[in-house]
């Protein structure tokens, strides 16, 4: 027995509710319990009858919350949440929801639980019943035998896709005898190898690498969605049979469902079955499962929230069943307020209510009345502990104090000592609470109570984000890939002969080897084969705008080396000024700050989230900058809403405790506004002044401002550009925040560093920067990257639809009903306002605001205002809400001609919304016209993808950080990057960074080595049968430097698909040779008859010597035109005589 049961126990009233619900065999009722007391009871009836519990609360919140609270005190606890049932054709959906609902209902399957709590709107939509769910669930254990076939078959029967590569949830590919597979419940996908037909391993693996990491023992599969039925035959003959039923009016209903029906048989596969859940199964939503107790808290409330969706639902389906989009014999999705009831009897409810009611739902047996009071939680003061404590254990009463972490319990347990009192600190949970004693316990609750009946008082601290389990995350290191996305029409950029079009991998016979060569078109119809050993020196072209500004190379014109040099001098430029500000600024003396002291880390503590590991880091770069006597000029990167804003108060905290004033500059009023309000809430407990500059304060209250802060008064200021103006003195500046970096012109920002230069500086940016270019810039640029999302972040319910503004003013109002706000992106500033009209005569209650980049900085900061303090309902924007502020209640966002956006855009722009507790919606619309270009219907499906499985993250991210490295480097840059593509700006921007430092030379002219021998050496098609990934094994061989490198080709070929055949050890040998004869100076090796001939650049003379001492007349050196060293072949292969051959010139160059 737990300790919490155990007060119970001690309460008459408990123990008569105990006995009649185990006895009379009938529902029970309670009443008098606030919330925090009905979780207390639920979790001491269950220990004390040993049975499971399952409990409806009558909304979302509240079932969140007493999820929450009784995870404190016990383990096993689910939490079962609603979904969105879709009608409507739609091209994509994300089914998130349902998949967490799944994850559930196998869990309750396998008895692995011990509470599932659910809002009544979700326990009774309909959904997969039991036997279905494990008709279609199955488990993979190693060593068990399998058959492919078989398995693809139950995947499909489970609803998941096939794919080459997968790369989002639901999907599975097969490759040999590997099978990777992503259950919607994992949190990383697993492949498994046989065999033959045995398991022989089962390895969960990065999506980002496609490399195995841990080892399973075995992998659950659960459906991917809620409704599927066992073939499509199946489908298509319930459809018709349904159809066949409907007469008169339904003409239109008739035929979507031959048209539904026509589809399945064709064997192509509907968007969403939602509707046909009534033909798929006879289901009592989640009551099927539904096994122990049943809590039904406030059932008052949950009788009302029923009857609204109820009456709502009733309102849709009308408008439905005109459309004929639904029909009689499909138009029930959930259980109604009588059918609940049913349930209420069947399984012997147990009513928990804070106030009395009149009468329950159904007649109760038993009714038993507690006493309780709640109390609010704990601030965290001492003082007002010590109020509350003192009367409690005088009158002898056992305490308990909820402290959240264990470092904070240890440390108030020692507190409370000192004042006086008994306490003690439990790692674990006691099993009995002392009289007298204060026990103090990690972990908190919602609120605290009093049972004045067992003399017990809980007190719990505010709610800290508990250690949850370490999501896996997904992080944007391995964004830039260069060669994966390649397909035919593609730009491509050889780093020799310039940017060309990828026109596929063919295969060419050459002295009787066939090889695979990738096959380049440029200007004027010439054509390059480039064979595959030389891949490293291709690459994807990436630019920061659109392919139609591209220029494609002539060859040997000598454009591209033109090109190429004109770049590289200006990268040059680049890297020698910031190499000088860099040397500058480390000679200039700054003001070292003090290491962390106990305050900071105090301040530290009472974040109330979880801090990601890359906060964690950067907050310690930063810190660890500011500690050094140089001043800090740091540049912090991360998309919105990672967390930015909680670093940087770390860093402004440290300065303020040494002392010193700290300033935080935003480019507008509203951000500022923003940044005042967390700054006040952080910095509350401690004793520091924060004020704030904009035009949102009065005159006279600024020139207050302005005399405190010369005095030395005001430890933090906020504000716009009004901060940086000459009228402004700050008394002992000591470190200045610049936010939204990128929306300082050049001459601000050169102004700031003139009026402060001995100053730390950190400047915050919202676009992420790409990893490849902080190192390329490493020792002239200080970056910190947040590169990991934040845990508890819900995910954003997101439909693709065809534009249909019916369906729209439907979504707007649903939001506006349950009092949120919506975005509607409109990306025409000549037609907004009358977008804006039509939407406002849709729905004439609605408050319609504008917002757009032709409106002044004061306009725009008056409508962000007014969107936060919910005076707009709906804001029509343009794609200006990227840059925009955080509204936490805005959580519907309507994009049109989403398919003319890239992926990076509406990846950034969905952030905007599903930022709080409650749910976001996101509908991507595009307009069907009369044809679909092919860009766009290539971009819609990559939407569609990235909506469904989550993949195309990647690429997202990739755009995203080109549009971040444009950013930083400034517009002329920018043209530099586009002229060369990304790949190669890199390159040469390392190459000029390395030169500047005085690390290496610049070789002006690159040199490739052909190597031309008649070996087998490819990847085999049956090896790896899709082009994009043999294509970037092909690039990643090439790129093989030395033996280590080899080693972990092989290693991930192993472990992608299985072990290479021979064809592939030749390629690695040709790339290692290919790396030797290079940096000799040989720039050919090809075969002649029985002979091997060495190209050189310039023929020196000990190589000469050394190759006729050792090879004994077997070498001989012919001065044509293209002079060369020929080689006779004795008795080995050709590839023994190049290695032979190349180790006697490398020892020659040594000595």
């Amino acid at each position: 027995m737990s300790c919490f049961s155990n007060i119970l126990k001690k309460s008459n009233e408990f123990c008569e509710l105990d006995s009649a619900v185990a006895t009379l065999n009938a529902p029970t009722g309670a009443v008098g319990l606030p919330d925090i007391n009905k979780v207390l009871t639920v979790h001491a009836l269950c220990e004390e009858q040993g049975k499971k519990a399952f409990i409806l609360t009558p909304d979302e919140a509240s079932a969140v919350r007493f999820y929450e609270n009784l995870s404190q005190m016990q383990e096993g606890v689910l939490l079962y949440p609603k979904r969105e049932f879709t009608f409507l054709e739609v091209e994509g959906i994300s089914r998130e929801y349902e998949q967490l609902r799944l994850g559930v209902l196998k869990k309750i399957t396998e008895g692995n639980y011990t509470a599932v709590i659910a809002s009544v709107g979700a326990a009774v939509q309909k959904t997969m019943p039991p036997d279905a769910l494990k008709e279609r669930s199955f488990t993979i254990t190693t060593g068990e035998e399998i058959s492919i076939d078989e398995t693809v078959e139950k995947l499909i029967k489970a609803g998941y896709s096939r794919f080459d590569q997968v790369d989002g949830t639901s999907q599975f590919s097969v490759r040999g005898g590997l099978i990777d597979i992503f259950s919607p419940g994992s949190d990383e996908p697993v492949r498994i190898e046989l065999w033959g037909d045995t398991v022989d391993s089962i390895t969960s693996f990065d999506i980002a690498t496609q490399r195995r990491s841990d080892m399973v023992d075995k992998i659950d599969i659960i459906p991917a969605t809620e409704v599927l039925f066992t073939t499509k035959e199946e489908q298509a003959k319930r459809i018709d049979a349904l159809a066949s039923t409907l007469k008169g009016k339904a003409i239109k209903a008739r035929e979507k469902l031959y048209a539904d029906s026509e589809k399945l048989k064709q064997g192509l596969n509907l968007h969403c079955n939602d509707k046909y859940l009534p033909l798929a199964y006879d289901s009592d939503g989640l009551f099927d499962y539904a096994d122990g107790l049943l809590f039904s808290c406030e059932s008052a409330k949950i009788k009302e929230k029923l009857l609204n969706q109820t009456k709502i639902a009733a309102e849709e389906l009308k408008w439905m069943l005109d459309d004929g989009v639904l029909c009689k014999g499909i138009d029930k999705f959930s259980l109604d307020f009588d059918d609940l009831c049913n349930q209420y009897e069947k399984h012997k409810a147990i009513y928990l209510d804070s106030l009395p009611r009149g009468s329950f739902d159904t007649p109760v047996r038993h009714l038993a009345d507690f006493v309780c009071q709640s109390s609010n939680v704990w601030s965290g003061t001492l003082s007002q502990l010590k109020d509350e404590l003192f009367p409690l254990l005088k009158t002898g009463y056992a305490v308990c104090i909820m402290a959240g972490t264990s470092r904070a319990g240890k440390a108030l347990a020692y507190d409370i000592n000192e004042m006086g009192f008994n306490a003690i600190f439990c790692e674990k949970r006691p099993n009995e609470f002392q009289k007298n004693t204060v026990t103090v316990l990690t972990g908190t609750l919602s609120a605290g109570f009093q049972l004045s009946g067992v003399k017990f008082a809980l007190i719990t601290h505010a709610k800290t984000n508990q250690a949850k389990k370490k999501h896996k995350k997904v992080s944007s290191k391995d964004a830039i890939h260069s060669l994966d996305e390649l397909t035919v029409g593609d730009y491509i950029v050889h780093n020799v002969h310039g940017i060309g079009i990828f026109e596929g991998i063919q295969q060419l016979d050459i002295q009787d080897v066939r090889k695979d060569y990738i096959k380049i078109s440029y200007a004027k119809g010439d054509t390059l084969y480039v064979p595959v050993t030389q891949l490293d020196l291709v690459s994807k072209y990436i630019g920061p705008k659109d392919d139609s500004k591209v220029k494609i190379t002539r060859l040997g014109s000598g454009d591209w080396q033109k090109a190429k040099a004109k770049v590289y001098a200006s990268v040059q430029d680049m890297a020698k000024e910031l190499i000088a500000l860099y040397a500058k600024r480390m000679s200039t003396k700054g003001y070292q700050f003090s290491a962390d002291t106990d305050m900071q880390r105090d301040f530290e503590l009472r974040f109330e989230y979880e801090e990601t590991e890359d906060q964690l880091r950067c907050a310690d770069e930063i810190k660890g900058d500011m500690e050094k006597p140089a001043p800090m000029d740091r540049l912090l990167c991360g998309d919105v809403g990672f967390g930015k804003t909680e670093v940087a108060l770390r860093a402004c905290f440290k300065c303020i405790g040494d002392g010193k004033q700290c300033a935080i500059l935003v480019p507008t009023t509203v951000l500022a506004m923003q940044h005042f309000q967390t700054a006040m809430k952080r910095l509350e407990p401690f004793p520091v002044r924060v004020e704030m500059l904009s035009r949102f304060v009065s005159p006279a209250k600024q020139k207050q401002v302005l005399e405190d802060l010369a005095e030395g008064k005001i430890d933090l200021l906020v504000g716009t550009h009004r901060i940086i103006s000459k009228d402004i003195k700050f008394k002992d500046l000591g470190l200045l925040v610049v936010d939204e970096e990128q929306r300082f012109g050049v001459a601000q920002k050169e102004k700031i560093k003139e009026k402060f230069p001995r100053v730390d500086v950190l400047t915050l940016s919202a676009t992420p920067i790409p990893r490849t270019l902080n190192m390329a810039m490493s020792g002239i640029r200080d970056m910190s990257l947040l590169e990991e999302a934040p845990g508890d972040r819900r995910p954003v319910q997101t439909y693709v639809v065809e534009y249909d503004f019916g369906i729209l003013v439907e979504a707007m109002e649903k939001e506006l009903a349950r009092g949120g706000q919506c975005y509607y992106l409109h990306n025409n500033i000549d037609t907004i306002d009358h977008m804006a009209v039509q939407i406002k005569k849709a729905i004439p209650d609605a408050r319609v605001g504008v917002a757009h980049g032709r409106m002044s900085e004061e306009q725009l900061s008056d409508v962000w205002e007014d969107l936060i303090n919910g005076e707009i309902d709906i804001l029509v924007c343009t794609t200006i809400i990227e840059t925009g502020v955080d509204v936490s209640n805005v959580n519907t966002l309507i994009i049109e001609n989403a398919d003319r956006m890239g992926l990076a855009q509406l990846h950034q722009i969905r952030g905007r919304v599903g930022r709080s507790s409650r749910r976001g919606y996101a509908y991507f619309t595009f307009t069907r016209g009369k044809e679909l270009s092919e860009i766009a219907t290539k971009r819609l499906e990559a939407i569609r993808e990235y909506t469904e499985f989550g993949s195309g993250f990647k690429i997202a991210m990739r755009d995203l950080e080109i549009r971040g490295a444009g950013s930083l480097l400034g517009n002329k840059q920018h043209g530099h990057m586009e002229a060369v593509g990304y790949d190669m700006y890199l390159k040469l921007l390392e190459e000029a960074v390395a030169e500047e430092k005085g690390e290496k030379e610049h070789d002006e002219k690159e040199r490739e080595c052909l190597i031309d021998l008649p070996i087998d050496a490819s990847i085999p098609n049956e090896y790896i049968s899709s082009t994009p990934q043999r294509l970037s094994m092909y690039k990643t061989i090439a790129a093989i430097r030395t033996d280590a490198d080899a080693n972990d080709v092989y290693d991930e070929l192993t472990d992608r698909f299985g072990v290479p055949p021979a064809e592939v050890y030749g390629l690695v040998d040709i790339a290692l040779l290919r790396n030797k004869a290079q940096a000799l100076g040989i720039f050919e090796i090809k075969q002649r008859g029985t002979a091997i001939n060495f190209y050189p650049d310039d023929v020196k003379v000990e190589y000469l010597v050394a190759l006729n001492e050792k090879m004994r007349g077997r070498a001989k050196f012919t001065s044509a035109k293209k002079p060369y060293i020929s080689v006779t072949i004795t008795g080995e292969t050709p590839l023994d005589t190049v290695r032979e051959t190349l180790n006697i010139l490398e020892n020659a160059k040594k000595e």
